[in-house]
């Protein structure tokens, strides 16, 4: 079995930083990212085809599929586990499209999703489910930025701290799942 590498990674990440990182890679994640799921995606597909601007800015973002659980006391969000990610797929493809540099959720790839990361050079995290009270500890800030209402689905800015993931499916389409291929 191939040595997997190691990255510590500043979000936004450069086309560049993406083309290096392989699948089964290990990442800390920094910086900012947007937090959405499958309303919020809707949503964003339904102000498209409305011929009207996203609510955020999508090119060079990473988007992180999760819902959490209301804030404890002196903590910016809850529980913070990823969502599966296939539920997002046929919104997908025009995000990538319109820029959209990585995701992080759980689980496989349809085959038009990865054909769109392909065309744009863009890579798929996953990170551990089940693990959302650990995860939260990576986040230091957490702020509705539109859809509230929406509640645990409205699309956040988050701020991670070496936010644990693996390189699921990386820019040319290899990914980590048995039997995948889109060729």
């Amino acid at each position: 079995m191939d040595q997997k590498s190691e990255h510590k990674l500043t979000l936004p990440l450069k086309k560049e930083e993406i083309a290096e990182l392989s699948a089964g890679d290990h990442c800390l994640l920094n910086g900012e990212m947007f937090v959405a799921r499958d309303a919020a995606h809707k949503r964003m597909a339904e102000a498209l085809h409305g011929g009207d601007n996203l609510p955020i800015e999508i090119a060079g973002a990473c988007i992180y599929y999760m819902g959490p659980s209301p804030a404890r006391e002196n903590r910016p969000i809850g529980s913070a586990g990823p969502t599966t990610a296939t539920r997002m797929d046929k919104y997908t493809p025009e995000l990538l499209d319109l820029g959209l540099a990585a995701m992080i959720g759980k689980g496989k790839r349809s085959k038009e999703v990865v054909e769109a990361m392909i065309r744009n050079g863009a890579v798929y995290f996953c990170t551990v489910g089940g693990a959302g009270a650990l995860l939260s500890k990576c986040i230091q800030r957490s702020e509705v930025i539109c859809y509230e209402d929406l509640g645990a689905e409205a699309i956040r800015r988050i701020e991670v701290k070496d936010f644990p993931v693996i390189v699921c499916i990386d820019s040319r389409g290899v990914t980590v799942h048995a039997g995948m291929s889109v060729t």
